[in-house]
């Protein structure tokens, strides 16, 4: 049986899209009509968050951690002692390709670290797309770590000791902790899932705010230009 973990707090602008990419996922031939279990962690949420999730008959768990760690966590353990073999994690803001699965599974590996593309720069503008993509390979290999595309045996999370309850870079120690036990990690950019680069995020810490770090250097960046030019 496969697990799918989404943490969410106040993301009813994003959730049934989320949702709506798994389930086809879920259905996919190539998983041979293995068991797939959905949950989302709502953690404090105060809007819609949970009807949107509702109405797609997905089951929630309801938790108030304001801890996207302790979230992801949380919700591991639900499935694990539902008897999953397979823990898939990724965002409530972000929508997964319809083999995304499949793919995981096809690796063979202990843990699956995937890339993320953004769904739209209109929020953040071209210099903040160079400059990111400067920085970020598409490739075989990389060493990006993202919660929003994250997959791995329960055998393989249980021996790393599971998601440290972090409101940050959980993922990032997770994935350390995996190294640490020699887990074999699959560095794949074949199976991109594609987020939400928007600028009113979530989570301090995590990738919106990184996004946003960019922008912000850039601007200082500009600043002496634009003083000398006043002057």
């Amino acid at each position: 049986m496969i697990g799918v973990v989404i943490p969410a707090h106040n993301e009813q602008q994003h959730i049934s899209a989320c949702l709506e990419s798994i389930l086809v996922a879920a259905r996919h031939p190539k998983l041979r009509g293995r068991e797939v279990s959905v949950l989302v962690v709502l953690d404090d949420c105060s809007d819609d968050t949970g009807s949107c999730v509702r109405a797609m008959d997905v089951p929630t768990l309801d938790v108030c951690f304001r801890n996207v760690g302790k979230a992801r966590a949380t919700g591991a353990e639900e499935l694990l002692e539902a008897g999953v073999q397979w823990l898939a994690f990724t965002d409530a803001d972000t929508v997964v390709p319809a083999d995304w699965l499949a793919r995981q599974l096809d690796c063979m590996a202990d843990a699956v670290c995937g890339t993320v593309e953004v769904d739209s720069w209109s929020e953040h503008g071209e210099g903040v797309r160079a400059r990111y993509l400067e920085h970020y390979q598409f490739i075989e290999n990389h060493r990006h770590i993202h919660g929003a595309n994250l997959g791995l045996s329960a055998a393989a999370y249980k021996n790393a000791g599971g998601f440290q309850h972090l409101a940050a870079h959980e993922d990032v120690h997770l994935v350390a902790d995996l190294e640490r036990i020699s887990a074999r990690i699959v560095w794949t950019a074949s199976n991109p899932v594609v987020t939400s680069a928007r600028k009113d995020y979530k989570c301090r810490g995590g990738f919106g705010e990184y996004l946003a770090s960019l922008g912000q250097a850039l601007s200082a960046a500009a600043l002496p230009a634009s003083v000398d030019a006043v002057r």
